[in-house]
């Protein structure tokens, strides 16, 4: 079982003691976000985990307990570092910040488990294409030596984020495609790999690579160890997976 601590919110940054107190007790409960009544039990005892992946956006609060996930299991770790200020991402700490921790966070756990995210990739009046250019840049140079790759992705233009955020400028296909080539350049002359994320796009031809943004290969290689390649089939009773129901209150 890989567990994955942000799929649903920045786990480490807003609730770094509540994830390590889980691990130390060796369970947690889950609510269905569908189905409230629904709360799943998973077993977090190291003979039930696989591996736990990490995604966050400031990784300082979980540093002085970074050992206890290490020699719990296997380990993954996603930075996101991007171009933003306060105005968009206004929890988030400054690039400069964030670079030295993610310097702390390799030297802990080895920059073998330590991907760079930079995305989502959008666009504004303030953040341009420009912008992005000498951002990346800036932040590959300073991190090119900590991380095993980088990972980016453009921005999908959902309805609800055209209404929230009506500055974002639609990025068409060749705008898309010169940020593409900017981003594999930039990637290549410090000597970092990178990927996109997912389906979203073939830029192969600017040396960015398709892939899962985590896959068993990734997790696998990164601890030294592989991983089974067993089809997801969805939630089930298990020893490590119990699903119970909570009666409705007006019932």
């Amino acid at each position: 079982m890989i567990i994955n601590t942000g799929a649903r919110t920045d786990t480490v940054q807003y609730y770094t003691p509540w994830l390590v107190n889980r691990f130390r007790a060796g369970f947690v409960y889950v609510r269905n976000p569908l189905f409230p009544n629904k709360i799943s039990k998973y077993d977090l005892r190291p003979g039930y985990v696989d591996a736990v992946l990490f995604c966050s956006k400031d990784y300082q609060p979980i540093l002085p307990y970074i050992d206890e996930f290490t020699k719990h299991c296997n380990t993954y770790f996603h930075y996101t570092i991007t171009a933003y200020g306060k105005d968009i991402e206004s929890g988030v700490p400054s690039i400069d910040e964030s670079i030295e921790t993610l310097k702390a966070l390799s030297k802990a756990v080895g920059r073998e488990r330590v991907a760079w995210r930079y995305d989502p990739v959008l666009l504004t009046d303030r953040y341009t294409a420009e912008t992005h250019e000498f951002t990346f840049n800036y932040i590959a140079e300073r991190v090119h030596q900590y991380i095993d790759r980088c990972i980016f992705s453009f921005v999908e233009m959902y309805r609800k984020l055209e209404r929230n955020m009506p500055e974002l400028v639609k990025i068409s296909d060749e705008e898309k495609d010169r940020l593409a080539a900017m981003l594999g350049r930039a990637a290549a002359e410090h000597g970092i790999y990178i990927q996109t994320c997912g389906t979203n796009g073939d830029y192969t031809r600017y040396g960015i690579q398709q892939s899962g943004c985590t896959t068993l290969d990734i997790i696998g290689k990164a601890n030294g160890v592989s991983f089974r390649n067993v089809k997801h089939k969805g939630m089930r009773n298990t020893a490590s997976s119990q699903e119970v129901t909570v009666p409705s209150r007006r019932a």
